[in-house]
């Protein structure tokens, strides 16, 4: 069984607790569950010099705290005792462990349920399909410039269960959540959620785009009274999302109707008895997506108390995270853009609607489960070059090739050069991949800088003049920073 969005989770001094997976927010937990008290059993499909590499030392914490241990695989008899499981986020909720656990009725939560009603600063929680790393690094960005010490983390970077550990060192929290996470996510209650957008996405795990919004829209579960929702609006389904009673509700987006709305050059906040312009044409935040972002960051920082000249003073100042339409190098009028965080359709539509002028488009990765076909009309408009590489290739042609020339490379540096012969004057070769890496990469770090490499060595090399240059149209050539 679950733990219910209503119940805060015991913990219990002596009781037995089961950990899957000693990935960075596995580890978090034993640490935290010791804290608590629990006796541990800890299992991991990789080897223990595997786990060892990770982080050097930790076998031997585990040894020292009389954790049982077993690794290459989950035993059956590893349920044998246990009060409590904790699977990893990402272990399938089809796992035949997890679905034994449910029949033996053993509890299972997630590392925001052990969180929940344990968490004394306010907490600001960015979820949706695109976007909240984004969102979630610049509200981190704003609370600090407004002067809080504000702990950032979840899905990125820090695991939520690394600040229970020390929870006086911060005044603020402002987590990054995944669908995985809300699956198990029990009586978590962020004091503001944010619900910026669902396109399909982990399809391969939630198995629809219903059952994928129902996971993040769980973000909302145990809000009470007085908390607040921020939604960004100009998506239907996330402007659809039900509240619990008395949860106050702000939209943001291009609606006459939102509380902040974005326009031509920046973002107007429109609370009651207050009206404020702030400015992103100096910004590194000046494109159609980013201001998007900034809209929905806006309005969380200043329902928190931020002030107007604390938030743009960190609107100019904040730096987007690396892979999101990072541009590596201009090359003989031709802009080559990173965005390998584009791992999912609604990303890769994206990016596209963010590159002015036409675009050779690098794509492909293992595919997520998403319909491709849904990308046909931007890529009919924007891409004039298709490259497809990884797993999900043959599927991405079968629903875009007969749109534009296609072409299948073997890998990046191959997708890079042919991209590099035939590419114009004043057009953008672009990787937004649309899928995840790891067919090919360890993440969508490493693809991203495979990429920027092969780009680079083509400067290196002395890139070779297009094969056919064009001026570019007034306002057109230039990639938008998302």
């Amino acid at each position: 069984m679950d733990t219910r969005p209503d119940e805060i989770l015991p913990l219990r001094v002596g009781n037995t607790a089961g950990v899957l997976g000693l990935g960075v927010a596995g580890r978090a937990t034993v640490r935290f569950l010791l804290q608590h008290g629990l006796r541990l059993k800890v299992s991991d499909l990789r080897s223990q010099q595997q786990v060892e590499a990770e982080e050097p030392g930790f076998l031997n914490f585990l040894a020292a705290h009389g954790v049982s241990t077993e690794f290459a695989g989950h035993s059956a008899t590893f349920l044998d005792g246990l009060d409590l499981l904790v699977p990893g986020p990402g272990v399938p909720l089809h796992s035949p462990l997890l679905v034994a656990a449910r029949q033996r009725h053993i509890p299972l939560a997630g590392e925001l349920a052990l969180a929940a009603g344990r968490l004394p600063a306010p907490v600001i929680a960015v979820t949706g399909a695109n976007g909240k790393t984004t969102v979630t690094g610049l509200i981190g960005h704003l609370l600090g410039v407004a002067g809080k010490k504000t702990f950032v983390g979840g899905n990125i970077g820090t695991p939520l269960l690394e600040y229970c550990l020390n929870p006086a060192a911060y005044d603020s929290l402002v987590l990054e959540l995944s669908s995985f996470q809300l699956d198990l996510a029990g009586a978590f209650r962020p004091d503001v959620g944010l619900l910026l957008n669902i396109t399909p996405d982990h399809l391969d795990r939630h198995g629809s785009l219903a059952a994928y919004a129902a996971a993040k829209m769980r973000l909302f579960a145990a809000q009470q009274a007085e908390d607040v929702a921020i939604l960004g609006c100009d998506d239907p389904l996330v402007a659809a999302t039900m509240l619990n009673t008395g949860v106050e509700r702000f939209c943001f987006g291009q609606g006459k109707d939102c509380a902040c709305r974005v326009e031509e050059q920046g973002v107007r906040l429109l609370l009651p008895n207050q009206e404020v312009y702030f400015s992103l044409a100096q910004t590194r935040l000046a494109s159609t997506v980013n201001r998007l972002n900034a809209a929905a960051a806006i309005l969380a920082a200043r329902l928190v108390g931020c002030s107007s000249e604390a938030i743009q003073e960190g609107l100019t100042s904040f730096q987007p995270p690396a892979h999101r339409m990072a541009e590596v190098a201009v090359l003989n009028g031709v802009s080559y853009i990173d965005d390998s965080k584009a791992t999912n359709i609604g990303a890769l539509a994206a990016a596209l609607a963010s590159c002015k002028g036409s675009v050779l488009l690098i794509a492909g990765g293992r595919d997520k489960g998403g319909d491709y076909r849904l990308l046909r009309d931007i890529v009919s408009r924007k891409v004039r070059r298709l490259l497809l590489l990884g797993e999900a290739a043959p599927l991405m042609q079968e629903a875009l090739g007969d749109l534009v020339a296609t072409q299948r490379v073997s890998d990046m540096q191959e997708a890079v050069q042919c991209a590099s012969k035939v590419a114009r004057g004043g057009e953008v070769v672009l990787l937004a991949p649309g899928c995840s890496s790891f067919d090919m990469f360890s993440g969508y770090e490493e693809r991203g800088r495979v990429f920027s490499q092969a780009v680079l060595a083509l400067s290196a090399a002395g890139a070779t003049a297009p094969a056919q240059t064009q001026a570019a149209p007034t306002g057109e050539g230039q990639a938008c920073v998302r």
